[in-house]
């Protein structure tokens, strides 16, 4: 049934703390969530589940619902892809085993993007963002190293100038497989959903071939509705939600206070004709 939602109930099912990325502590999160009139919050942290028991702590008292979730990294045809699993059960250990490999590859990718700030006379860059990091290193350390130090204006500066791809300092990973990831997220009893799709920049026909690769593999949902989208890519996505029917989910991305473009809880409706994928929760 089409659905104009968001409703009267705000549901922002992709977020990011210090466990991973995040400038927020878990609890902090959930504080700016209930703040920001969010009803439905699920946590997303980079390949680790650190900060459910703390966020579901905090949820509780804020008489939010949480909604634990997981944003694991993929590798799809050398492509890297982000795949976001919601209600995921954080105790079951082939996840979990999984997820523990993703972190060592992030771990043996941050000390090579050192090597590559070293040898252009940026020797002190892996240590400083090392020193950000409470949880899982990521490239956006490195980037919040560089703007704490002046080298860089803002995020974005650092990842076009030295971290994306083809970038002096970007180095790549085999992350997990789209069979691996969705075995993990279904195993855990959780539901699929493709992360912030618009940011891929493939072609139509190459997304269409993924997503049919993800429905395949009983992935679930693609996020509609999300902080990196404008109208424009937010009705496209919906149109590929009603073609291969997968359900429709909304989500900030959020990482900071500081970043404007993504707010907690500020996103959009989702276009007429999709399916939430909340709508069969209890």
């Amino acid at each position: 049934m089409g659905n104009k939602a968001l409703p009267s109930i705000c549901y922002d099912l992709h977020s990011h703390s210090t466990a991973s990325d995040g400038v927020l502590s878990p609890t902090e999160l959930v504080q700016l969530a209930a703040e920001n009139g969010v009803d439905v919050l699920a946590l997303t942290d980079h390949d680790c589940t650190d900060g459910h028991a703390e966020a579901a702590k905090a949820a509780a008292v804020a008489s939010i619902r949480f909604i634990p979730g997981i944003e694991v990294s993929v590798s799809w045809r050398k492509r890297l892809i982000h795949i976001v699993g919601l209600n995921v059960d954080r105790d079951y250990a082939e996840m979990q085993h999984g997820l523990s490999e993703l972190r060592i590859k992030r771990e043996r990718r941050a000390e090579e993007i050192g090597v590559k700030f070293e040898k252009i006379g940026m020797p002190d860059v892996y240590e400083g963002a090392r020193a950000l990091a409470s949880g899982v290193l990521s490239r956006s350390h490195f980037a919040m190293y560089l703007v704490e130090k002046g080298v860089v204006k803002d995020l974005q500066q650092a990842f076009k100038k030295y971290l994306q791809q083809g970038k002096r300092c970007y180095v790549g990973a085999e992350w997990a497989s789209l069979e691996d990831a969705l075995s993990w997220i279904h195993g855990a009893g959780g539901q699929a959903v493709v992360a912030h799709p618009a940011r891929y920049k493939m072609s139509r026909t190459l997304f269409r071939e993924f997503l049919k690769d993800f429905k395949a593999l009983g992935g679930e949902g693609i996020e509609v509705a999300c902080s990196s989208h404008n109208l424009q890519e937010a009705t496209q996505m919906a149109g590929y939600a009603r073609e291969l029917e997968l359900l429709a989910s909304a989500g900030s991305d959020f990482h900071s206070p500081h970043n404007n473009w993504a707010k907690l809880g500020r996103v959009h409706a989702l276009p007429e004709g999709c399916t939430p994928i909340w709508q069969a929760w209890d």
